[in-house]
């Protein structure tokens, strides 16, 4: 815990108030499960402490797993102002064995929140504490911080695209009644280029999962939200912040402070020997290819793209999963912020699958070709944007600031 360093203790409960006043203003964050929800807010904890003299306690839900991992990081940032507590496991055991990660994550937070509920008791009345900070899945909390008078705030790992198709969901759920995938028009966000049902996330495909049920509930509650903090940055995606500040939409304040992201070694391989070969290699010459952590592809489809890969002639890196059956749409990536759109004609097959050949077209395309070089060209624009909005005049940097502001004149 850190504490002010005035010295002051104990004495009359007029005192005791002043002590409180003093204190650096501080905020619990409580990510979903997975390392991978964690690492973000981690690098923004840092921030809040290093620039703004903010405490962080992590209180942390626990799916049950060994948590391993996230004791090492949070071990790591402890010398800071940051602390940590870990809830005890949630169990899984009245439920069937096939239900989606997407559920579990929810359910763990459903199922921690008293436990949460003890643990902000116990901060509220040691800290001055400020404000409960949540990502995606976790708005569930809110009902605890609002019972504290605490103000409650999302960090929203993604896109400001992202956060749009989250407010607009609730209208989509109304107004179809197909799947997603189904739909013969693609949904108009304002500010963003025209997205296609069959590219919406992949919990959203299936209406009659518990996983689009909670995730429809989720989405009712980010109204509710004092603030919500993208890690995106104005510049990558102008029109679609723009839209998200327009009045009326019903859509709390939007602070842009990304891009918030961990610097150093790639976790779970030797970064070294990685980037050594990369370091030897021509510039722009190598494809990075991954899936995230939710993204894991049919034998099948591995078989393929590993083919299509070596056929490219084209030297890659690759991030692999164990693969499982359930990911149906592996959709190669398109980037889009001015409607360019960089999605290389990939095709599937009847069975859904992309086929070597077509992968190694696609490569080929991507390095070689014109929108390959229109694609880099435009990566090197926003990497240069990207650095522009952490300085410290920059977009971003002044973003972050304006929150810790408001967090500052609260409980004073």
């Amino acid at each position: 815990m850190a504490f002010d360093t005035q010295g002051h203790s104990g004495g009359s409960r007029h005192h005791h108030h002043h002590h409180k006043l003093l204190k650096p203003p501080h905020v619990a964050i409580v990510p979903t499960p997975g390392i991978g929800h964690l690492t973000p807010l981690i690098e923004l904890a840092k921030r809040l402490v290093v620039h703004h003299n903010i405490s962080v306690t992590f209180i942390i839900p626990n799916d049950g797993s060994l948590l391993t991992p996230q004791k090492k990081v949070l071990e790591a940032v402890s010398s800071l102002s940051i602390s940590y507590v870990f809830l005890p496991p949630v169990t899984f055991d009245d439920l069937p064995d096939d239900i989606r990660m997407e559920t579990k994550i929810g359910l763990t937070m459903t199922r921690s929140l008293s436990a949460l509920r003890d643990s902000v008791r116990v901060l509220n009345e040691s800290t001055r504490l400020v404000s409960l900070i949540v990502d995606v899945f976790g708005v569930d909390a809110f009902d605890v911080a609002v019972e504290f008078q605490v103000s409650p705030y999302i960090f929203f790992p993604t896109s400001a695209m992202g956060l749009l198709l989250i407010f607009h969901m609730p209208h989509l759920h109304e107004t179809t009644s197909c799947e997603y995938r189904e739909m013969p028009e693609p949904v108009q966000l304002p500010g963003c280029v025209p997205l296609h049902g069959r590219d919406f996330p992949d919990p959203l495909q299936d209406r009659t999962n518990p996983a689009y049920k909670a995730l429809n509930h989720m989405c009712r509650k980010y109204g509710s939200a004092a603030g919500i903090m993208v890690n995106s940055f104005v510049d990558l995606e102008p029109g679609a912040f723009k839209a998200l500040k327009e009045q009326g939409r019903g859509i709390p304040p939007v602070f842009p402070v990304g891009p918030v992201i961990k610097t150093g070694s790639i976790d779970g391989i030797d970064g070294n020997e990685c980037l050594r070969w990369l370091d030897k290699q021509p510039n722009g010459s190598v494809l990075f290819v991954s899936f995230g952590s939710g993204g894991t592809l049919s034998q099948e489809q591995l078989n393929e793209l590993a083919l299509g890969l070596e056929l490219s002639g084209h030297r890659f890196i690759w991030v692999v999963k164990s693969p499982n059956e359930t990911m149906k749409n592996a959709s190669f990536f398109s980037v889009q912020v001015d409607g360019l759109k960089v999605a290389l004609g990939v095709k599937e097959n009847k069975k859904g699958i992309v086929e070597s050949q077509d992968v190694a077209t696609y490569v080929r395309d991507l390095i070689e070709g014109d929108e390959g070089n229109l694609l880099r060209n435009k990566m090197e624009e926003y990497k240069e944007a990207a650095k522009l909005a952490l300085v410290e005049e920059g977009s971003s940097t002044k973003s972050l600031a304006e929150v810790a502001q408001i967090w500052k004149g609260l409980k004073n």
